[in-house]
Order: C-alpha cells, then sequence, then structure tokens
C-alpha cells in the first residue's frame, strides 16, 4: 500500500512538470504572438491551454484520489493541499496567455519592445523555477521565486511610464497605448500566479504561507 502511495506521489509531481512546461511554452507562444502573430499560431495557443486544462482535471483528480483512499498527514497533506491550489494559479496563467494572443490581431499594429520580451522571459522562469521548486522540495528556490517577482513588476511600471510618455507626444496612439499596458498587465499577473505558486510549495515544506504572516 505505501509503495502505492508513493507512486502515486511521484506521478503527481510528473503531471505538475508537464503542466508547468505547458505553461512555459504558452507565455512563449504569447511573447511570439507580440511581433509574429499569425491564426496557426493562435490555434497551437489554444491546444495548449486545453493541455493546461486538462492537466488540471488529472492532478486534480489524483490529489483527490490521495486525500480520500491514503488519509496523508502532516508533509504530506499539506504537499497534496499546496498542489490542488498551485494548479489553479497554473490554470489561469494559460487563460492570460491565451487573452494576450486573442488580443494582438485587434491591435492597429504589432506590440513594440524587447521590454515586452523580456517581461515575458521572466514570467517564463518564474514558472519553471517555482514548479522545480515544489518537486525538489527547495525552499530556497520558492523563496527566490517570490523575490523574482520584483523583476515583472519592474517592467511593468517601466512599460507604464514608456506608454504614458508616448500617449503624451502622440495623442492618436491612445488607444495602441492602452492594448500594450494591457498585455503588459497580463505579464505582469501571470508573475503574480507564479509567486502564488513559490507560496504554496513554501506552505507545503513549512506549513506557512509568507503572505500570512
Amino acid at each position: 500500500m505505501r509503495n502505492l502511495y508513493q507512486e502515486q506521489l511521484w506521478k503527481l509531481s510528473q503531471e505538475l512538470i508537464q503542466m508547468g512546461a505547458a505553461c512555459e511554452e504558452i507565455i512563449d507562444l504569447a511573447a511570439q504572438s507580440l511581433t509574429d502573430y499569425s491564426e496557426q499560431l493562435e490555434e497551437k495557443t489554444a491546444q495548449v491551454g486545453g493541455v493546461i486544462d486538462e492537466s488540471e482535471r488529472t492532478i486534480e483528480t489524483i490529489c483527490l484520489k490521495l486525500l480520500l483512499r491514503q488519509q496523508p498527514v502532516a508533509k504530506d497533506l499539506r504537499q497534496i493541499s499546496a498542489a490542488m491550489k498551485m494548479i489553479t494559479d497554473m490554470e489561469r496563467i494559460g487563460d492570460q496567455a491565451e487573452d494576450i494572443v486573442d488580443l494582438i490581431p485587434k491591435m492597429s499594429r504589432s506590440a513594440e519592445g524587447n521590454q515586452l520580451q523580456e517581461m515575458a522571459r521572466a514570467a517564463q522562469t518564474m514558472v519553471t523555477e517555482a514548479v522545480d521548486a515544489y518537486v525538489k522540495q527547495d525552499l530556497a528556490l520558492a523563496k527566490k521565486v517570490m523575490g523574482d517577482d520584483d523583476i515583472v513588476d519592474n517592467y511593468f511600471n517601466q512599460i507604464k511610464s514608456d506608454i504614458i510618455a508616448m500617449i503624451a507626444t502622440n495623442p492618436g496612439d491612445g488607444e495602441y497605448a492602452l492594448d500594450l499596458l494591457m498585455i503588459a498587465k497580463y505579464f505582469e499577473r501571470i508573475g503574480d500566479h507564479c509567486t502564488n505558486i513559490a507560496e504554496w510549495v513554501e506552505f507545503s515544506l513549512t506549513g506557512i504561507r509568507e503572505e500570512c504572516q
């Protein structure tokens, strides 16, 4: 029975790794769409979003089976509970990346600026490291992810300042500028979800979430 329990916990980790990889991919697709949008890319984004949704359902089922059949205690219970919380944030990451891609064809021109690309890469790294922190039970890595949210926030603040300057200089670009701001806000929210994931990793290891202290 214990071997089956450990096997299920291992499967949970593997499914989370796959869901995390899909989140990385969908953020990358969102970043690509800023300058190279196509209907094929939008279709691919929707497909990856579907993979994320399916992973959420699969992981939720695994967690419920572990909770109902194995009745885990202490650290294992926190680990399973944290996984159920994490997948909610990961699913929202997928939704917000899809929202970015949906917005692009409605814009008057391609989204310009390397900062949005860099912001996307920073968010991708946060997803990777947050899931790694869970799988490796690495509290220091989870703490790093929480700190890295400042990097994404700094990008957002700089982009917002640039957009304000753009509107002041070229009032006719107001609608385009607001679209850029919306995209930056989606990436900023993705960073927040990564922070939430890292906080649940911390909870799984310590029984404490930083935001609750």
